[in-house]
């Protein structure tokens, strides 16, 4: 690897920070002491300080010292989830029912030491926007950041964003042109008949036979409706009816989630779990109440940042360690509205596969979301070194 020594040097002062915020996680747009953690460090680096913008997001921009040029964005997500950590070492979190479980804690710090560096080494023509993201976990933080007039009050040439990824070997990068995280939506179907006496259901129109025939034909969008070469899942999560067994319940809930690719074959999605509900519904004499909600798109890399992005990662880690097609995960991620907005590439980075943790780590696996999860420290350097690498090729 090809790393700066300035930065391996400061990896543990970075460490301190990332243990800090792992240690008090806030959850989607209630991270004001992340924020303020973040603005002061910036702050003290010399480095001009926005805040508000998706609420509790913050904004540091650095102006380098050869004048106006291009501008790039460098985007970190900040929140935590609502999940009791079964970690116990010493920077276990401190708030009950909240945990990093994703490594935004991680994500935070790299990109506060990519800022520390670059504020010492302003030797570059342009502008580096640090967007600190909150309320990537469900709350799209970054379409909130955007309609607060982000890319108007830092027009972007290019946004770049990155996501530590257990399972890829420690330090390997893994990338790929086109949809690389899928579009998330979920669904919520209500079947309404008519309940009465379980022993005569003749006299009702019973929700809960509806709703299992609905569940079952939802399965054939999948494999009758889009075609073949178009991933797509539909995974029915939730089915809730009826009280006590006597009892034809009066209505059915049905809940779940689909991941796509494209936006095409979200429509043909949509389109057809309505009209199999519906249907479905008519013909067991009940009626189908559906909501429909499209939470984030999908995450598409643009070619030419991904190919840029590739030389950066390829320079600093070797060829061997960078995966230029990756597979393309069903996990979504809000980065995707920022590159709806801009040009732009994410990438992951490699967590290993749980190892690194300290002791007292809780008995499950390293994956993220997972109670046992803790971002790998080792990162830190790479993360930060691929940050000012990226930042300063961009720029020169």
């Amino acid at each position: 690897m090809r790393l700066l020594p300035e930065i391996i040097d400061s990896s543990s002062a970075i460490q301190e920070i990332r243990r800090n915020i792992h240690a008090h996680p806030e959850l989607r747009f209630e991270e004001n002491r992340t924020s303020q953690l973040v603005a002061e460090a910036l702050s003290s680096w010399g480095i001009e300080v926005f805040r508000g913008l998706g609420k509790t997001g913050v904004v540091g921009r650095l102006v380098g010292d050869l004048g106006p040029g291009k501008m790039i964005g460098l985007r970190a997500d900040m929140d935590a989830l609502p999940l009791q950590e079964h970690n116990t070492f010493s920077h276990s979190s401190q708030n009950p029912g909240k945990m990093h479980a994703c490594g935004h804690d991680g994500h935070t710090a790299m990109l506060l030491g990519a800022a520390e560096y670059l504020s010492n080494h302003r030797d570059f023509k342009g502008s580096v926007i640090f967007i600190f993201q909150p309320a990537e976990e469900g709350g799209a933080g970054a379409r909130e950041m955007i309609k607060d007039g982000l890319f108007k009050q830092f027009p972007c040439d290019a946004v770049f964003g990155l996501h530590n990824w257990p399972g890829l070997a420690e330090g390997n990068f893994g990338v790929t042109t086109g949809p690389m995280m899928a579009s998330s939506n979920t669904f919520e179907i209500t079947i309404k008949g008519k309940g009465g006496h379980a022993a005569l259901p003749h006299n009702s129109a019973d929700p809960v036979l509806t709703g299992v025939q609905v569940v079952q034909a939802l399965q054939s969008i999948v494999t009758r409706n889009k075609r073949p070469v178009d991933a797509a899942v539909l995974s029915v999560t939730q089915f809730h009816a009826g009280e006590t067994s006597n009892v034809i319940p009066d209505s059915a809930f049905i809940g779940g989630t689909i991941r796509t690719f494209t936006l095409e074959v979200l429509d043909l999605m949509e389109q057809r779990l309505r009209e199999i509900a519906e249907h479905t519904a008519n013909a067991f004499d009940c009626h189908a109440e559906i909501i429909f909600s499209r939470n984030y798109p999908p995450l598409i890399n643009h070619a030419k940042e991904v190919r840029f992005a590739g030389e950066v990662m390829k320079e600093l880690v070797g060829e061997q360690q960078v995966d230029m097609d990756i597979d393309p995960t069903m996990g979504a991620e809000d980065f995707a509205f920022m590159l709806l907005e801009k040009p732009g590439c994410y990438v992951f980075l490699g967590n290993g596969d749980g190892d690194h943790r300290s002791v007292g780590h809780g008995m499950g696996p390293c994956h993220l979301h997972n109670p046992s999860y803790d971002f790998n420290d080792a990162l830190i350097p790479v993360g930060v070194s691929y940050w000012v690498k990226l930042a300063q090729r961009y720029l020169a």
